[in-house]
Formats: structure tokens, sequence, C-alpha cells
């Protein structure tokens, strides 16, 4: 702006005397002088001769020099004066007095003018050029508060603290501190503020701790000064000391602060964090600051709910709220800039979540700190922060509710972490522990409902992504969730139903299962109710029936699962439902799989969903559109067995009382024409028998409540097949004869299985009896199936489940494993009541005991089968339903009277044969679902077998539904527990405490010895389900251990979770004394080891396991024919045992020592064929068992020793030096039976482990000695001693190993030699630290085998070094260790 005319420096309107006026400071009036006479003509005398003219009238003042030769000139004046130095004052009272008029005071705060620069100002004002050494500026700042706005709105108090900052000079710094703090203490909040802000810009260094100080101190008086106090702290240069204490005192009153002043509270105590202690800071933190008290979650919810409803205009009407989010916002940028610039902060803050150790204990802040840690570019946060979020997912510490009650109540503070929430939802996703995918299934489902329409497209994306990797658990929790978000949001979904069209591109990599919830997802949404996915109409169709016209099986399920899971949704839509069908139906009248799969994709529909009435009559009108001759195949039909290879009779019929003129299942007619099939026929397949039936069952049950009267003749009417007795003579069968014999039985077993999932929930003890004789069928044609396979190898049966591929995981049955079956295992069809047949069974088995002995081995070589195991995807699924059986009494010769007929004959008892056959059906089905099998990527061009062929049904239902079925079966279970330890303790008492007394039934002995078994794996598969760790699933654990303490105790559902657990456990110890052979007992130890898992406290249980598995590792078992138990299966058995033992002994070291001290020494005594006699388990052939397990538990024991560290006091260095000797005298041992034990297996173990002994001695032992040397002297000598027998013994196995050539022991040489020198040149480096070094001799060893021999050809190659002895005498290397010496070690007696 353009400066005013130029005036005089006294105007004559000054020449008159001024009007009398009360001084703003005393009120004193104003002195009348005449103006040649004041201070003041001297005071604006000397301005004008220096270079500056003041003005009047809100003029700024000028000035014509520079301030430097201002400041210069006015010193000159003032000390030339002869006056000097009384005129000083003088010249200040002039100024005093020309600053009493407001005006003027104004202008001498306003920055000058250059004189010769009319449009230049200089940014200092006038007191800011002139008080470059006095200090009186200060006594004007009183004036200005009663006034601190003029004219214009300046803030005279603000403008003069910037006047007083970065002078150049100041004559007294502390006199200037100490005036304003005093101004501080009486100025208004606003002055406050200001003045404290402006401190670290005033203050010299030496005067900030003492300022400090009195700050710390205002703050804890007066709240309202937090920000600015803390601001100003935060920019002075304090002590570490003072620091700590300003930082205290502000941590001290956290909680009294205003949720405003919150984010600046929080950045000065992170920003004054030091390394040292930065993790105790931040935990003090983490526990005082409370976000939940920042915002009310009821109030936020509100607010939220009408800003989706109502746009921006509503966040104006809401400023509370909005306020705390901003607050909150504002802490978390606070933490984030804390941790992206300190490493060490960001270690605290994962430190500070990782040691709260209860779920309740855990806060919002938590999952805000990792998002926040996770969000940051440093990969080492963002590792940590991923492996922090999983770790407590895993142990149940961070939950659901946490996670939901985050999203609720901070949704919007969340928003700008979505990418690192969507990083983490997706490697929870991928995570191979159960446990923590369905919490990154939350974060997905939250994600998608608070956040906005980009992050829900984001969400839906990653989804997607998911799905088509063809990572079996990952798609199936993804396309869960997109299903969930279809129910619950179906408009907004809708918007995004092209992203998810986009996986029929990669349905090749998807199960049946998988296909059936996309084909539900995808008809969900173009069929519903909202129009928006209607344009996927035509693009589902159009992949449908092109899957559906394909030639290729595979696409053809697929379009066959389609079109079931489309037309459902399409009927309530108004599509055309039964042109659909038409059309299904067409497209597989060439292909009776195809056939076959339509109709049980047709009754899966019906089991699993609730059906309109509509779909209900559309299904029958698809029973009409069956093939008729599908109708007929159940008339009672006797055909001329000419045309058939093998004669037709009538069998398995359970209603002898109808009479001519009834129904048969005729499987051998159609079997025969289906195998004569000639072109231009219709074709009826066998293979449609099955999925029709059941098909036909469904239907019915759903129309009529379950009520099968309809069609209950079929449980009774009879099979048309042949005689069985042709599998006596099935070797001398024609390859085509065998093959159709086998694909009968098959058949047959799958027309029975049908039956039992028809007809198990019956409650009539009539329809019970036919259900069980029909198992007993079921098991016996079993048995001969056995046998028939094992003539004809390469046989392929027919397919029983159609979703999945014809010959996956065939195992043919000439490379199946063989096991033999005695004559009594025969068992006679079953074809009248339940104790008629048991009566002939056991006619049959006491016929069998007087045939002699060469007769029933020539028996043994005819009647061989193949194991039936890998056959499982050919048979009929059985549904959970049929597992209620397992709820009947136990039938066994205990129960019989003396003609063989059972005592109580109206109730309904279960087989051995039919218990093991509905356990094994049982495990297979828990060990599918419960069982948690780790996410693997399918090999790059490599097939991948589909694991869940034949588990169709069971997919069905979640893994909490089984789980909850098999807790309502768990009484039956212990039911069949104590019949079985009834049975065996009978057994004992009986025979004198021996199993193969002549009173003992051999194949009742093995059926009841599977079953035994078989109970204790179903059991411990339960409780091993990983969903019990879930907090949601603590009743039902609750209730499973309730169970079994309810069988020892009453009232058990009213007791804790950790009395339940000890009350089990003592119930499951009770089975110990009748376990039937190791299998059975390793099954016991796992079973006690789980069920100790889950009370919280496994150590309170680690005395009783290890006693249990030392009391099974100390007895003989014996078979049922007195033979010992021994083979592959029972070394694994013995192995997994013999580690529970050692890994819960109280001390493994003497456990190991007495295995190898007392046992092994027995056994080198003993006979050839004898055992140990303190460990009858250990014999020659289980020796490497025992060997190996001793080893590797030995290694994972010295991993566990504490390092030695030079802090340690005398006790402890004594201790653990005493836990090496005995670490190493086991070693030691256990080297040297080497010498006894040579075989190439027990070598490769040796070499092995004993590199990985070496090394932990190296790590963990060596810094012990090194401390341990100079007070225990006597102990490292001996220590160092034995060891250096045990590495020397090494030395030579190494060379035994090169004189073979065998590379399976070669391949552990060069690692171990390695070692072996390192181990030499370390104890050399011990003794020079303890200044020992002429104690140590190094030699050359020679090259020698295992049995100390030299080896000549060797005798001019390079030496390997060794180590020798310490101490005074070790002048001379040691002496080869002598077969004498081993035996000495051993304390072998000669």
């Amino acid at each position: 702006m353009m400066r005013k005319k130029r005036r005089s420096s006294v105007d004559k309107g000054d020449s008159a005397a001024p009007k009398a006026k009360k001084s703003r400071t005393t009120g004193r009036q104003a002195r009348e002088v005449a103006p040649d006479e004041t201070n003041e003509s001297l005071f604006v005398a000397f301005l004008r001769e220096a270079g500056v003219t003041l003005r009047e009238g809100g003029t700024s003042n000028e000035i014509a020099v520079d301030q430097v030769v201002f400041q210069k000139r006015i010193q000159r004046q003032l000390q030339k004066s002869p006056r000097y130095p009384g005129i000083v004052q003088e010249f200040i009272n002039g100024l005093e007095t020309h600053i009493e008029d407001p005006e003027r005071f104004r202008n001498c705060l306003l920055p000058c003018y250059f004189v010769e620069l009319i449009l230049l100002c200089i940014r200092q004002s006038f007191f800011q050029i002139f008080f470059f050494y006095c200090l009186i500026f200060i006594n004007f700042f009183s004036w200005s508060v009663p006034y601190s706005t003029g004219d214009g709105g300046l803030n005279i108090p603000r403008v003069i603290i910037n006047q007083l900052k970065w002078q150049d000079r100041v004559m007294d710094s502390k006199e200037l501190a100490a005036k304003l703090m005093q101004l501080v203490s009486v100025a208004p909040v606003e002055v406050q503020r200001d003045i404290i802000t402006s401190l670290p810009e005033i203050l010299e260094d030496s005067q900030h701790n003492d300022v400090a100080r009195e700050l710390n101190s205002l703050l804890q008086e007066n709240t309202q000064l937090t920000v600015p106090i803390l601001d100003a702290l935060s920019s002075l240069n304090l002590s570490s000391s003072l620091l700590t204490e300003v930082r205290g005192a502000v941590m001290a009153m956290l909680a009294a602060v205003h949720l405003e002043d919150l984010p600046v509270v929080v950045k000065f105590i992170l920003h004054s964090v030091s390394a040292s202690d930065a993790n105790e800071v931040v935990c003090d933190l983490h526990k005082k600051l409370e976000l939940e008290m920042c915002v009310l979650p009821p109030v936020l919810h509100a607010s939220h709910s009408r800003m989706k409803s109502k746009g921006a205009a509503v966040s104006s009407a809401t400023p509370a709220a909005g306020s705390s989010q901003d607050s909150v916002t504002l802490i978390l940028d606070g933490i984030k800039s804390a941790v992206r610039f300190q490493k060490t902060i960001s270690e605290a803050w994962l430190k500070a979540i990782e040691n709260v150790e209860e779920a309740e204990n855990h806060k919002v802040m938590d999952l805000l700190v990792l998002f926040i840690l996770h969000s940051t570019n440093s990969n080492h946060s963002r590792r940590g922060a991923e492996r922090v979020l999983k770790a407590k997912v895993r142990t149940g510490q961070i939950q659901e509710a946490l996670l939901q009650k985050t999203f609720r109540d901070y949704s919007q503070v969340m928003r700008g972490y979505f990418p690192s929430i969507l990083a983490l939802a997706q490697s929870l996703l991928r995570s191979t522990d159960s446990c923590a995918v369905p919490f990154g299934g939350h974060m997905y489902r939250n994600s998608f409902t608070a956040f906005d329409s980009y992050c829900q497209q984001e969400v839906v994306g990653s989804l997607v992504t998911h799905v088509c990797s063809g990572v079996g658990g990952e798609v199936d929790v993804a396309l869960e969730l997109l299903c969930g978000l279809v129910t619950d949001k179906p408009s907004e979904m809708a918007l995004y139903a092209v992203f998810v069209k986009g996986i029929l591109d990669y349905m090749d990599n998807l199960t049946p299962q998988q296909i059936r919830k996309l084909f539900h997802l995808l008809s969900r949404l173009a069929f519903g109710q909202q129009q928006q996915g209607t344009h996927i109409q035509d693009d589902l169709h159009i992949v449908i029936r092109k899957q559906l016209s394909s030639t290729v099986p595979k696409y053809k399920r697929i379009g066959i699962i389609g079109a079931v899971m489309e037309h459902i949704q399409e009927l309530g839509a108004g599509g055309q439902v039964v042109a659909l069908l038409e059309l299904v139906q067409s497209c597989s009248k060439s292909s009776p799989e195809a056939a076959a799969l339509y109709y049980d994709e047709l009754a899966n529909l019906i089991l699993s969903s609730t059906l309109d009435p509509k779909v209900q009559v559309c299904l029958k009108l698809t029973c009409t559109l069956l093939p008729k001759q599908l109708l007929y195949l159940f008339d009672l039909w006797l055909p001329d067995s000419c045309s058939f290879l093998f004669p037709a009779r009538v069998m398995y019929n359970l209603d002898e009382d109808e009479g001519q003129g009834g129904i048969a299942v005729n499987l051998l007619p159609l079997l025969a024409r289906d195998s004569q099939q000639h072109k231009g026929e219709t074709r009826v397949s066998p293979l449609c028998l099955s999925p029709f039936f059941r098909l036909l069952r469904l239907c019915e049950e759903k129309q009529h409540q379950g009520d099968l009267e309809e069609i209950d003749a079929l449980l009774g009417c009879p099979l048309v097949i042949t005689d069985m007795d042709i599998i006596e003579k099935v070797d001398s069968l024609s390859k085509a004869e065998r093959e159709f014999l086998c694909s009968l039985l098959f058949h047959t077993i799958n027309w029975l299985r049908e039956v039992v999932n028809a007809f198990c929930r019956q409650k009539e003890t009539e329809m019970k009896i036919k259900v069980m004789t029909r198992l007993q069928n079921i098991t016996y044609l079993q048995t001969l199936l056995e046998r028939a396979l094992a003539g004809t190898p390469g046989y392929i049966p027919p397919l029983a489940n159609f979703d999945g591929e014809s010959t996956e995981g065939v195992v043919h049955s000439s490379a199946a494993p063989v096991h033999k079956t005695k004559k009594g295992k025969k068992r006679k069809a079953p074809q009248k009541s339940l104790s008629d047949s048991v009566l002939e069974e056991g006619t049959e088995a006491d016929e069998t005991q007087q045939v002699n002995q060469p007769e029933k081995e020539k028996e043994k070589e005819v009647r061989q089968g193949v194991s039936l195991v890998s056959y499982q995807p050919f048979f009929r699924e059985l549904d959970m339903e049929v597992l209620s059986v397992l709820q009947c009494g136990l039938l066994s010769r205990s129960l019989l009277d003396s003609e063989l007929h059972t005592k109580v004959r109206e109730e309904v008892l279960l087989g051995p044969a039919e218990l093991v056959f509905l356990l094994e059906d049982m495990l297979r089905k828990l060990e599918f679902s419960l069982t948690a099998a780790p996410a693997k990527r399918a090999p790059f061009l490599k097939g991948r077998a589909d694991k869940s062929v034949g588990f169709s049904h069971l997919q069905q239902s979640s893994s909490k539904d089984i789980a909850s079925c098999c807790v309502q079966l768990l009484p039956a279970l212990c039911s069949h527990l104590e019949n079985c330890h009834n049975h065996f303790q009978t057994l004992l008492s009986e025979n004198g405490g021996m199993v193969d007394g002549p009173a003992t039934d051999i194949q009742e002995y093995q059926l009841l010895s599977l079953a035994y078994q078989l109970l204790l794996q179903v059991v411990n598969t339960t409780f091993s389900w990983s969903g019990f760790s879930q907090p949601g699933q603590r009743s039902l654990l609750k209730k499973a251990l309730a169970v079994l303490a309810g069988r020892l105790k009453q009232g058990g559902a009213e007791l804790a979770l950790e009395h339940l657990v000890k009350h089990s456990f003592e119930y499951l110890l009770n089975f110990r004394s009748t376990m039937p052979n190791l299998s059975t007992a390793l099954c016991l130890s796992r079973l006690l080891s789980t069920v100790s898992e889950k009370g919280g406290n496994p150590a309170a249980y680690r005395e009783q396991t290890a006693s249990l598995a030392r009391r099974f590792l100390s007895q003989e078992w014996v078979t049922a024919s007195g033979e010992k138990e021994r083979g592959n299966k029972f070394n694994e058995g013995l192995k997994t045992l013999l580690s529970i033992y050692l890994e819960h002994a109280d001390d493994v070291l003497k456990a190991v020592e007495e295995i190898a001290g007392e046992g092994i020494p027995e056994l080198l005594n003993a006979a050839k064929d004898d055992s140990s006699t303190t460990w009858p388990t250990l014999s020659r052939h289980t020796f490497l068992v025992f060997y190996k397990g001793m080893m590797s538990e030995l290694e994972k024991a010295v991993r566990k020793i504490p390092a030695g560290r030079n802090s340690d006091s005398t006790e402890a260095q004594s201790e653990k030096l005493l836990t090496w000797k005995l670490a190493v005298r086991d070693f030691h041992i256990l080297i040297s039976l080497v010498k006894v034990f040579d075989t190439r297996l027990v070598l490769n173990v040796c070499l092995k482990y004993g590199r990985l002994f070496l090394e932990s001695f190296l790590k963990l032992g060596m810094p012990l000695l090194d401390y341990s040397f100079k007070r225990h002297k006597e102990d490292v000598q001996s220590l160092l001693k034995t060891f250096q027998l045990s590495t020397r013994q090494l030395h030579h196995m190494c060379g035994h190993s090169k004189i073979h050539q065998d590379t399976s022991l070669t391949n552990h040489v060069p690692a171990l030699k390695k070692s072996l020198e390192q181990f030499v040149y370390r104890v050399k480096v011990m003794l020079t630290l303890n200044n020992c070094q002429e104690a140590f001799w190094m030699g050359n060893l020679k090259n020698r085998d295992l049995k100390g021999q030299e080896i000549l050809s060797q005798e001019g190659e390079e030496k390997e070094d060794e180590e020798e002895e310490e101490g005074e005498d070790a002048s001379e290397p040691p002496e080869e260790q002598t077969d004498d010496e081993v035996r000495a070690v051993l304390r072998i007696p000669n």
C-alpha cells in the first residue's frame, strides 16, 4: 500500500500541551512539561538522528538505514553524551512516555518501512530493532493485557511475545525466564498458552531444564494448559532424568486428560522415549490408554447409522461423535508416526500386546495398533504384526467380539487402514492353522459391512481370488463367506455379481461340493428378489447348457450340479423348471453315471434344503419321468438261469411270511443284461439302482414326515443274486466271471448300505432287528469280496459315488495288502433272526476248534483276501444317522446261554463285527471333517486326488455339527468301551492272567481288540478337534468332558472345566489294565494326553502319563495265538509310546540312562530271541526303535538346557554342569553301543543325532565350560574326557562309512567332521580364556574302524585332528577304547 505524505518528526499538533490522562499502570496523572524539555524530545531526537522517524495516527514507523547501522548510531550517541550513563535512563523514560499512547504503542509493534523503498516492509518492528541490549521490554507486557485486541483485531500480547522470539542477544536470560513465568502465573488462559508455546523460541538452552520443572508443576495444577505445555516441553532440550520425570508425571495424569488433548499427550510420551525405556513406557501407556472411554458406542453407532442414511449433512449435526472420531484418528496418527521412525517403539508395542495373557484384558487399542504396525513400510513391523495377530487368534485371546466392537465403534478410523486389514485377512485365510482361518473370515465380513463401496468391491475381489486359488480349505472358507454375504447383504452383493461370475472360468480347480456352493451362490444372485443381478442369468444358463451338452464326463457332472442348484432358485422367480429337468434327463440318457449323479444331486437337495411345495411337486414329477424299467426292478423275477454266468438265487430274505408274488431286488438279471447290452437298446444300468432308491426314500420322508411305511418292504425283501459258495472256487473261474462276481458283490453291498441309510432311524424293534441283520449281511459280504478281489487282479469296481473321478485313488487288488483269515472266521449269511445267525456262527466256530492244525494252515493259504481300505470310494456313503445304531448294546459270548441264544431276545444287540464296521466308518468321517489338514497347493502339471470322494453327504454338515453328533454318541461309545474292558477283564480272570488260554475265542478276541482300539481312536479324534479351543465351543467341550466324568462321578455337568478334565482323566485311566495289544495301549496314551491338554494345565498329568507309558513299555505283548507281537506296525507304535514316555518323564536324562544302562545290558546277556527283563518290549528286533527314540529325545533334551552365562551364580553353574555331565554320559553310553550293534541303520542314527548333539554342546555347553572352568576345574575336565571318548568313536564311524562306501552313511560324514573340528578348536579357545593353553595338546589321530583296527589303506593320507585331555597329566594322548572298556561303561559283567 502507498505510504502517506511525510511529515516532520514533531508536528504542530504535538506542540500543544497534552491533555491530562491516567497512566494505564498506576492511574496517576501524566506530567505536563514543555516539549523541548521532555525526555520524549530527547528520545525522539536521538531516533531521528539515528535514522528512525516515529509516526502517528496508525501509520507505520519509518527507518532510513539498515537496522545494524541504526543500532550502532544509538549506542554511539548514548556513550558519547557528557551525561552518560545517566542519559540512558532519560532515554528510557522518553520511550516509556512515548508508548503510553495506545496508537504509538501499536505502531511500535508493527513492522517498519524503509524510506528509500516505499513498498518494502521490514519484518522486524521498532521494538525488535531498538531493544538490542535492554531488558525493559518485558515491563510493558502487562500494559497490553487489558486490551488484548485493538483496531483491526490485533492481539497485542501475542504480538509482544513474537517480538521476544529469536533475539540476537539477551542481557539477562535468567531474569527474562523468571519474568515470563511470573506473567504465566497471573495472565489469562489465552495469554498463558501463547507465552508457554513461545518459550522454546525465547529462552536460551541453559534455562530449559529450570523452565521445564516449572512447566511440569504447572501441568499438574492446570489441565487446561496441557497442550501448550507439552508442545513446549517437546521443543526444549531436557536432560534424560528430567525427561523421565516429566514423562512419568504426564503418564500419571493420562486418565484425567480431556479427549481433545489426548493426541498431544500420547505423541509427547512416544516421542520422548529412548531405546532403553521403550518397553516400559509403551507397556505402561498400553495399560492406561483406554480408547473405549473416548467414544460412547451407542451414540457413535446411532450417528454412524444416520450418516449412512442421510449423507454428509448429518456429520455437522453430531459434532460430539465426529470430534471423538477425530481425536482417536489423531491418537493413532501419533502412534503411527512414532512406530514408523523408531523401530524400538514398534517392537515395544508388539511386546506389550504379546504380554497380555487373558482375552478380557485385550482392548480395541490392540487391534488398532496391529493394523498401524502392518501399515508401515517396515517389513519387520509388518511381519511382527501378522505374527502376533495369528498367535493371539490361535490361542483365543483376540476374539470375534473384540473385532466386531472395533469395527462397530471405530469404523471411520479403521477405514484409513483398510489395505492392512485386507492384507491381514488374506494372510489369515491362507493360514494352515484352522483356528486362524475363521478370524480372517470375520475380518472380511466386517469390512464389507462397515466400509464404503470401494472397500466392498475390494473385499469381493479378494474373496474371488481365494476361490480361484485352488487350495481346498481356502476355497471352502471363501465360498462360505460369499454365500453369507449374499444372504445378509443381497442388494449390495448384487452390484458385484459380475466379479463372482468370473469364478466360472476356474471350475476345473473346484471339488463337487465347492461347485455346488458356487452355483447356489450364483443362483441366489441371478434369481434373487433384487434385480441388480439379473444380468448374469443368461450367462449362467449358457454355461450350464454348455456343460450338459459336453461329452467329457467331468464337465457333464458340473452341468448337472449347476442345473439342480439353479432350478430351485429359478422356480421361485417363475422359471421353467420342468423344461430344465427334461433337458438334464435327455442329456444323461446315454450315461448311467450322469443319470445316477442327477438322482444323487436331487436327493442331496431334498436333504439339505427346506423345499417349497412347488418344488416337491416338481420332484414327484421327476420320479414319474424316470425310465419305466427302474420301476419294475423290484418285481420278484426268476428267469432262466442259463442266460446268466451264474445261477440265480433268492438270498437274504427277512420277510419269510410273504407269499408268492412278493418283491425282490433283481440285481443279477440287471447286471447280466447291462453286461450284454446291445447297441440301440435302452440301457438300464445297476449304477442307478442305489441313487434312485435314495431319491425315492427322501421324497417319501419329505412328504410323510419321516414315515417310510409305503416302502418298508424294501428293508426285508430278498435279493436275486447267486449262491456265494462260488467264492470257494474263485480261482477256477475265468477273468470275466471273476469280474462279474466282484461287480455283483459291490452292487449288493451298496444296495444294502442304502437300505441301512434309509431305515436306521426307525423306532420299531422289528425294524431295528432287520437293520442289524442287514449290517451283518454287509460285513459277511465284505469278507467274501476281499477273497474275490484277491483272485481278480487289475479289476476296477463300478462307481458308487458319481461326483468324482472314476478311478481316483484306487489301489488294485494285485498291489493291495493281504491279510490271512483263519477258518474260524467264516460267517454264514444271516437270513433269519439275529439270534439264529449268532447260533449258526457259534456252532461253526465250535466245529472249527475240532479241525487239526495242518488243515488250518492249508485253509490259511486258500482263503486270503485284500484290504478294502483302498476301495472305500466304490462303496455308497453311510449317513451320520447310521451311527445311531451304536447306541445298541454289544453282543458277545458272555451274553449267550448254553445254546448260543441271547438271554433277552427283545433287546437289539450289536455284534463285534458290526461294531467294528460302524466304528471304522465313524473314524473315517471324523478324520475327514474334524482333523484339520494343512492347506496345500496342487503340484504344477500334476493331478490332484480328490479325497472328498465318498463324503458328499458329510460335507453338507459343518464340523461343529459333526462334533455335536459325536458328543451325543459319547455315552454309547463309553458303554462299548466298558463292555470291551469287562470282556477282556473276564477273559484274563478265566485264563489266569493270560490272553492265549484255552477259553479264548480268537475271532472274537481279534474283533473286540480292534473295536477297543477304534473306540479309543474315535474318542481321541473327537477331543482333538481344534474347534474346542474356540471360546464359542467351550460349552460343547464341557458337555463332552461331563459325559466322561459322569461315568465316574455323578453331577459332572456342574463342575468346573479343570475338575471335569481331572475326573475324565481318572475315568480313562481305569482302562489301562485290559489293553489287548500295543496299538490299543498307544491309543489310550494319546487319548489321555489329549484330554489332559483341555484343562489348561497339562503339566499336572505328566507324571501319570509317563507312568502309564512306562507300564506299557514294561509289559510283554502277546497275541491271542500265544506269539509275541512284532512287525512294522508294532515297531511304529512302540516308537510313539517310547516318545510319549520320554517326553513326559520328569528327568529325560535319567530315563534314558535307565533304559540304556539297565535294559540293554539285560538284552545283551539274554538269549537270541529273548528280551530284557525290565523292559520286555526291548528285544533285538526292537533295539533300533529304542536306540533311535533315545538318541532323538536326548538331543531334544540338551537343546532345552539354558546356555551358560557369566552372571550365573555358583549354584546355577553347578546345576547346569551336572545336567551336562549326565547328558554326556548318556551320549557316551549310546555311542559305545555301536560296537555291539553295528548294523547300517544303527550307524545312520548314530551319525545323524551324534552331529546334532555335538552342535548343541558347542552352542550351549561350551559357554558354560568357559565360565565354570576356574570354579569347577575337575568337573569340566571329567566331562571333556568322557565326551572325548564319544567324539573319537564318531571319528571311527566316519572312517567305517568311507571304507564301506555306503552313501546313506557318507552323507552325514562332512557335516559331522566339521563339527568335530570345531569342537577341537573350541576347547582350545576355552583353555586360552582361562589361561591354561599349555594344557592343550594336539596330535594326529589314526583312522580306525569300529573295532579299533587301523585302516591301513589310508596311512599316507592326511590325518584328522582330534582333541586331547586337559590338565597337568595331558602329556600323552588317551588310549583307544577297547571292548572291555565298553562293557565297563555299560556296567555289564564279564
